[in-house]
């Protein structure tokens, strides 16, 4: 495990180095779709991590969200994000990270998360804890839903199609508030030291989660879809509904699934 973790922290910090050199620089932007956009220092950066990956361990699959990596079949696969946040990145925004995860067959084993802008490194191994720059974190102890500080994300893609604005109405007037940074694997990050009591979306995908779930679930938080079973990060369709993803300290997860399941009830009833 520890070659795994080893190698995962040395390609996040490599491709953090690029990010951190791109971000000073005017963005060539492209589009992937009408608003999902990319940059050069997406691709940059995913070469340098899946280049590192082939090297130490050439028979395990890539999953890289640029379409890098290979797709052999493998007990292994890693899950690449390397630019989380890519929006926020060609605006100037300072908020964006690497996510380097390995999943064995269905389940993530190794997490890292690395923000080069704060140098802030969150790293797990399963079943041995989750660390931010070597240091043991533990989700909150905010114990009520009314008393937590929240986080969402909103897709790039299919806006009007999504059904997340009805819930942020309504987590925002039962919290302390929810916050929209624009990078799922931060967020879950934030969930597992503590700095957010909660994180929920739709519609992410593995590389998003791989290890931003690990990080949660080794800090003692939950990380389930909307009706309680456990989140399934290589096959996200699984989560129910819309891929729902929800992620907490734990003793404030079962009122966040009252309230989902409220909402999700009320939206029901207008169809």
């Amino acid at each position: 495990m520890q070659k795994f973790l080893d190698v995962a922290i040395e390609a996040a910090q490599e491709a953090g180095r690029i990010l951190l050199a791109e971000f000073q620089r005017p963005q060539r932007i492209e589009y992937k779709g009408e608003v999902d956009l990319v940059t050069e220092a997406d691709r940059r950066s995913e070469q340098v991590i899946v280049e590192r990956l082939r090297q130490h361990f050439p028979e395990h699959a890539i999953v890289g969200e640029e379409g890098g990596g290979q797709s052999a079949e493998s007990r292994y696969r890693w899950y690449v994000d390397p630019l989380d946040g890519t929006t926020n990145f060609a605006h100037g925004y300072p908020c964006f990270c690497i996510s380097v995860a390995l999943a064995e067959h269905t389940e993530p084993i190794v997490g890292v998360v690395f923000d080069p802008l704060h140098g802030e490194l969150f790293s797990a191994v399963r079943g041995e804890g989750a660390y931010l720059n070597n240091k043991r974190i533990h989700v909150s102890r905010v114990p009520r839903l009314d008393r937590s500080l929240l986080a969402t994300g909103f897709p790039s893609h299919k806006r009007t199609q999504n059904p997340n604005i009805h819930y942020y109405w309504e987590f925002t007037l039962r919290s302390h508030g929810v916050r929209r940074d624009g990078a799922a694997a931060l967020d879950l990050a934030a969930v597992a030291c503590g700095r957010f009591d909660g994180f929920w979306e739709f519609g992410l995908k593995p590389w998003d989660t791989a290890a931003g779930v690990l990080l949660v679930r080794e800090a003692g938080g939950r990380v389930t879809d909307f009706t309680g079973k456990p989140y399934c990060v290589t096959e996200p369709a699984a989560n129910f509904p819309e891929n729902a993803l929800l992620a907490s300290n734990g003793l404030i997860h079962g009122e966040m699934q009252q309230v989902a399941s409220e909402v999700a009830a009320r939206a029901s009833t207008r169809l």
